[in-house]
């Protein structure tokens, strides 16, 4: 299936070239068919001659109704512009074109309609002059009598043509439906329709609302008037939803895959149309079938940023136009550049913002986010739209290789300042580090470790840096002297305070190696385990803890933990009468 929609000035017979085309009554309000007039969208379709069906969005011309114009042409790829040979080019023509060339529109037909009542020539020259100068440029003419049927053939024809050149849709991309009708069906509960312009839908599936995020279920689907189990895009659908009730959902909004977009009301765009400068604060934003007031600040020439009156799922690339509804004018279309833009707080942001978007065109371009981010989380990249095709440097982070460079080289520097800081400490802590480097996730600290840097105990250090501070390392040399040549004596509390060796003191000599901690304020010369174990081995197998005491030479305050401490390291094994025995030299 393909859908186009019309465009063009009221009662220029858009609604009576459908229904010639399909047969179908697009005007679906009965206050429309009194009028003559298509005051909301319609919908019909046919079969082309090449077997294929094409479906129409009929859109209203008068000026009252462009918001209804806009929601119906918003999702569709390509247009027919009408244009009455009786009357030529007029304002709503010229409305409805800007629109089409804002949104980017560039497939679509002229069609010339009541040729049967002036010569089509001057409204046919006319009308591709206007076009040539849009997103349509050079399009097929036809003219044609909608009362006569005259050049419909023709016309069948040239639909043909300009289906065969649409690009094909992405089916395998989330889903994105904006709603443009909700209704509610007696037995059946709510249904919305709108056209699926990329993915698809089954019945079965879980999308969720944009607006609040709550998950809804496809309880039924149709496409041209047939229920479906499946649906591809392209197409138009009425969908049965399951989970929501009529009042929650209406016009502008829209069913998306679950955790595949991102709201945002606040978007950075580049403007095609009248100067950034010339807009006015306030204009309304038309995007899907959407129409959102925005406020607008003006960043440089042709770039601007809106803040919306309320979050829409927008992706980067997104094609919408801005309108002033005061004025009935199209200000310009616009693509959205970001739509998680930085804040701008300090003097001259706005400048320096300008200077970073006019260097974007609109296309999701992963290096260049991850140049300007510096680190971004994978999902969120795919929800703005950008394809991830690297792999995180931690948990789901991506980072930018330059900059990540820079935060190895900056943790290195920090790891060594902290130590300078912090002596005796064993290590920056994780966390300090994470707040020093400005990392949103310790998980980042984790990954950036190289050798020499290590991580022990939540803390991080340098695995070549084991330099005692001075005064610790004259009071290892105190101890070392004072009890060289009695390894298995430990100083006693008081003696290790008058040599200036508290808590923090200690631990910074066990973790230079410069001393053996066994307990608290037990301390040995790091070579006694070697030397107790060769002690140890010339006694009769197995021995008391009396025995090793005495052999030792020092006190049950040492000799308990010392034993234990060998038991640890696989030196000693405990036996079941609570000797021991030695079995090899210590792990």
């Amino acid at each position: 299936m393909w859908v186009v929609a019309t465009a063009g000035h009221v009662d220029h017979g858009k609604s009576t070239l459908v229904r010639a085309l399909t047969g179908m009554e697009p005007d679906r309000w009965a206050e429309e068919r009194r009028r003559g007039m298509t005051i909301d969208l319609g919908f019909a379709w046919t079969t082309l001659p090449s077997g294929g069906t094409i479906a129409f969005v009929d859109v209203p011309g008068h000026e009252r109704f462009v918001s209804n114009m806009l929601a119906g042409v918003g999702p569709v790829p390509a247009a027919i512009v009408v244009v009455a040979a009786d009357e030529g080019w007029m304002p709503q023509s010229a409305e409805h074109l800007a629109a089409l060339d804002a949104l980017g529109v560039s497939y679509g037909l002229l069609v010339v309609t009541r040729a049967d009542l002036a010569d089509p020539g001057p409204a046919l020259a006319q009308a591709r002059a206007e076009l040539a100068a849009t997103s349509l440029g050079s399009v097929e003419a036809v003219a044609v009598s909608g009362a006569t049927g005259a050049g419909l053939p023709e016309l069948r024809a040239a639909l043909d043509r300009l289906v065969a050149r649409l690009p094909d849709p992405a089916r395998d991309a989330p889903v994105r439906l904006w709603v443009d009708r909700s209704f509610t069906i007696r037995g059946s509960g709510t249904v919305v329709t709108g056209t699926l312009g990329d993915g698809r839908l089954a019945v079965g599936d879980q999308l969720e609302l944009a607006d609040t995020g709550a998950p809804v279920r496809v309880r039924g689907l149709h496409a041209l008037g047939a229920a479906r189990e499946r649906v591809d895009a392209l197409a138009r659908v009425a969908v049965n939803l399951r989970g929501v009730s009529r009042d929650r959902i209406g016009r502008g909004a829209a069913l998306l895959s679950p955790g595949r977009f991102r709201l945002t009301d606040l978007l950075d765009v580049r403007l095609a149309g009248d100067p950034a400068a010339d807009l006015p604060a306030t204009l309304t934003l038309h995007v899907g079938s959407a129409g959102v007031p925005a406020r607008v600040r003006p960043l440089g020439p042709d770039t601007v940023r809106l803040r919306l009156a309320r979050p829409l799922p927008l992706l980067i690339g997104d094609r919408a136009l801005l309108r002033d509804p005061g004025r009935h004018h199209v200000a310009g279309g616009v693509t959205v550049l970001d739509v998680a833009p930085p804040p701008l707080r300090r003097r001259g942001a706005a400048a320096a913002r300008a200077a970073v978007l006019a260097e974007l065109d609109g296309r999701p371009d992963l290096a260049g986010e991850l140049r300007r981010r510096s680190l971004a989380r994978a999902g969120e990249l795919t929800r703005m739209g950008v394809p991830v095709t690297v792999a995180p440097v931690a948990g789901d982070w991506l980072a930018d290789p330059e900059h990540w460079r820079l935060l190895g080289v900056r943790l290195t520097e920090e790891v060594a300042r902290y130590a300078r800081e912090h002596p005796l400490e064993a290590g920056a802590p994780v966390e300090v580090l994470r707040r020093r480097l400005a990392l949103p996730d310790r998980a980042l600290v984790e990954a950036l470790l190289r050798p020499p840097l290590r991580l022990r105990a939540g803390r991080v250090t340098a695995a070549a840096v084991d330099a005692l501070p001075a005064p610790v390392a004259r009071a290892v040399d105190r101890v070392r002297a004072e009890y060289g040549d009695r390894p298995f004596q430990a100083p006693e509390t008081h003696r290790l305070a008058d040599l200036g060796l508290g808590p923090r003191e200690i631990g910074a000599a066990v973790r230079a190696g410069a001393l053996l901690k066994l307990a608290d304020n037990v301390v040995l010369l790091p070579g006694a385990l070697d030397d107790a174990v060769r002690v140890l081995a010339r006694l009769p197998q197995p021995f008391t803890l009396s025995a090793a005491r005495q052999a030792l030479d020092t006190t049950r305050r040492v000799a308990v933990p010392l034993l234990e401490l060998l038991d640890r390291r696989g030196a000693t094994r405990r036996l079941p009468d609570d000797a021991r025995e030695v079995v090899g030299p210590p792990g």
